[in-house]
């Protein structure tokens, strides 16, 4: 306590010496310049010249003068010790400058309208220090704060405070990488400890909460759900350890305290001088606002429109309003700010499929925590044998080996279960992550419809994984070519075929005796990015196209072939791997009899706006509205950022956060080509994009769909060919809609 003390007074000395030495060193300048008043002069209107001028309550400026406002390089001296030298656009502080406190702390970059705004680097007096993106006077986005204890952060921002994705580093070896919200360790994340162990799973307001895991450095590890009271806590030890789960919340988390930053006693906006030649510009200006915001508050924002020349703030696409002037950064957010909807509809109490996602979730937590040997990649043949399939019955009251459930008597088949434990480690799903998102609190999302085979599909709540219902003969083709694609997926690690992470089967007792199969696979837009475009191709005709009109189209519609409106142009080492793996993966699908698969791309902007421009999504770089030129611009926390877990492999692999450009083509009237004339209209996207639907073979159905179509239109037009001519038509297109950008 006495060191806490006797560092506060040593730091407030500090500040009142600065103080006192900074206004001697403004009076000083006063009395020695001599100075003329600022309508001493006359001028000629856009005539720039050096001026020195004493201005109102004891101002300073030295510096470019145009207009009677500051115009170019200039240095503006506050009677209190504050002071800024840099760049002025018409009386502003815009571009580049340095503005420092009487307390000896400085800030060092881009200014918008007298805010710190853009990239810069804040030095405090204390020694804490911060260098990243800033949105009127906030931190805001990607930033690095080292504080004054030898605590650092390294991540997202939003409204001053930790938003999004992060990782904090205490002085003791301790880190956090995860999520964040209102500068609070707060979603999922990771937690390890200098000593080794190590939390994972959900947090709420810096705690852990709702579903996680506790390992230790043996190995061992406790999974459950959480919670601070310890009231909903629940979970399963190793018989061998006594342990309470509490203690995590009482002892280990002590010394994971988030440090306070310093905050700044006065704004640089706040400093901005109410110059006579702006007056009447200003007033035009608010009256306006009133119009445009009758039912806002009128304190903030005229602020916000002073700032940024009349334009709506939109994050998201919803109008949010900050306030720079509240000291109270947690105010940052209004309740303008809305939710971005999830695709699908929750499977909730009451939903035709509830009980079958809790026999799924029963089924799941069983076979992937359930004990087994050391995985070898080397799989003996027999663990592909067709016949390798494990049933589990799951009586409501709970059995030797299944515990007591509210919904009804069912069983599970796990089929070649060893293969895919087998795959879901070859493809780095940890056990532990992969039964937190299927089977924790969070409900699994069903989407709005069945696709044209009438299966169901279901997405995770973190959309990690797809879930998809399946026929039974698309059952026996994956279990035929299990072996083959086990090879392939291992012997090339860039592959774009489905990743597929278990193969299971739900059959319901009683009278209705209903059997439901299912397989988890990847889900391809599991991303941070908002997804703007997505298209399926196969490299077919025939009825390949939406039959929306534009405007019906939104970022979840899949296009097709005929709606492809893009070329998409890879780097040059990019563009040669997909190439090498194109090839490599055609051609197990077609020595597998596989046919009428296509390439999922989605794709997100870089450039984009608002989700409102996505109708007309292309946005070349390098023009700006000159109206807005110099104001601060739609705050983007997450653009363009999807964050790394150092834990895992690099994010940016071919197909998955892959940089790209797209061009903008048009296809000509009566044309039968499939790809569109280049506009040479450019933007820069990321891409996502995947081989699917691999599980369809040339049967006897396929065989009599090719006879019959064949007779009614072009046979080259149809789906429905032959694995060979279906590889070389599918090839043919996809090199045409991917080319190396020159």
């Amino acid at each position: 306590m006495s060191k806490k003390l006797g560092f506060r007074k040593a730091l407030e000395s500090r500040i009142k010496k600065s103080q006192v030495a900074a206004k001697k060193k403004a009076i000083s300048i006063f009395t020695a310049m001599s100075v003329a008043h600022v309508d001493d002069e006359d001028q000629s209107p856009g005539e720039v010249r050096h001026v020195e001028k004493a201005l109102p309550k004891g101002d300073f400026y030295t510096g470019q003068w145009s207009d009677n406002l500051p115009h170019g390089e200039g240095k503006y001296l506050w009677p209190d010790g504050c002071m800024y030298v840099g760049e002025w656009f018409k009386g502003k502080m815009m571009g580049k400058g340095e503005f420092s406190w009487p307390s000896g702390a400085t800030y060092e970059g881009e200014f918008k309208s007298g805010y710190m705004d853009g990239k810069g680097t804040y030095t405090g007096f204390s020694g804490d220090t911060y260098k990243g993106s800033w949105v009127m006077n906030f931190k805001q986005g990607e930033g690095i704060y080292s504080y004054a204890n030898g605590d650092r952060y390294e991540g997202q921002w939003r409204g001053g405070l930790q938003d999004g994705h992060g990782k904090y580093l205490w002085k003791n070896g301790n880190h956090y990488t995860g999520q964040w919200r209102n500068g609070l360790m707060s979603g999922n994340g990771t937690l390890i400890w200098s000593n080794g162990n190590k939390y994972d799973g959900s947090w709420e307001d810096g705690f852990p909460r709702g579903n996680g895991n506790f390992r230790w450095p043996d190995g061992s590890f406790y999974v459950g759900t959480w919670g601070k009271d310890g009231k909903d806590q629940s979970g399963s030890l190793p018989n061998n350890l006594d342990w309470d789960p509490q203690q995590m919340f009482l002892e280990d988390l002590k010394d994971c305290k988030v440090y306070p930053g310093e905050k700044l006693s006065i704004l640089p906006s706040q400093k901005m001088p109410n110059w006579p030649a702006m007056a009447k510009k200003n007033e035009g200006r608010q009256r306006r606002l009133s119009k445009l915001h009758n039912h806002s508050s009128s304190s903030v924002v005229n602020d916000v429109f002073a700032a940024s020349e009349g334009n709506s703030w939109v994050d998201d696409g919803s109008v949010w309003i900050p306030d720079p002037e509240n000291s109270d950064t947690r105010a940052f957010r209004t309740p303008f700010k809305k939710m971005v909807k999830k695709q699908g509809q929750t499977i909730s109490k009451g939903h035709k499929n509830y009980e079958l996602m809790l026999n799924l979730q029963l089924g799941i937590r069983h076979s992937v925590g359930r004990p087994g040997p050391a995985i070898s990649l080397d799989l003996k043949p027999s663990a592909f044998d067709p016949k390798e399939k494990v049933w589990t019955k799951f009586p409501p009251e709970g059995s030797k080996h299944t515990p007591p459930h509210q919904s009804c008597d069912f069983k599970w088949k796990d089929y070649c279960p060893l293969v895919f434990r087998t795959l879901r480690k070859l493809f780095n799903v940890d056990a532990a992550d992969y039964m937190l998102s299927i089977c924790g609190n969070d409900a699994l999302r069903e989407l709005s419809s069945p696709g044209k085979s009438g299966m169901f599909f279901y997405l995770t709540n973190d959309d990690k994984y797809m879930i998809k219902t399946m026929k039974k003969a698309e059952v026996k083709v994956l279990i035929r070519m299990l072996p083959a694609y086990y090879n392939h997926v291992r012997s090339f690690q860039n592959t774009l075929v489905t990743k597929f992470y278990g193969l299971h089967c739900v059959k319901l007792t009683g009278s209705a005796q209903k059997k439901v199969r299912f397989v988890i696979m990847e889900n391809l837009f599991c991303t941070h990015y908002a997804i703007h475009r997505r298209f399926d191709l196969k490299g077919s005709s025939h009825g390949r196209t939406t039959c929306k009109p534009e405007s019906e189209v939104d970022p979840t519609t899949t296009l097709k072939d005929l709606d492809l409106n893009y070329i998409f142009r890879l780097q040059k080492l990019w563009f040669q791997e997909f190439c090498r793996q194109v090839e490599r993966d055609c051609d197990f699908l077609e020595q597998e009899r596989i046919m009428d698969y296509s390439l999922l791309i989605g794709f997100h902007f870089r450039e984009v706006s608002s989700p409102n421009d996505a109708t007309e999504v292309v946005t070349p770089t390098g023009h700006q509205d000159p109206e807005n030129e110099g104001t601060p611009q739609q705050p983007e926390a997450n653009k363009d950022q999807l964050p790394a877990d150092p834990s895992r492999p690099p994010s940016t692999r071919l197909g998955v956060n892959t940089p790209a450009r797209v061009e903008k083509t048009v296809r000509k009237q009566d044309s039968e080509a499939l790809v569109g004339e280049p506009t040479g209209v450019f933007c820069d996207v990321i891409l996502f994009f995947g081989i699917i639907d691999i599980l369809q073979d040339y049967d006897i159905t396929k065989k009599l769909e090719h006879a019959y179509k064949s007779m009614q239109y072009d046979p080259t037009s149809i789906s429905a060919v032959d694995p060979k001519q279906y590889s070389k038509r599918f090839r043919d297109f996809i090199f045409k809609v991917f080319v190396e950008d020159a």
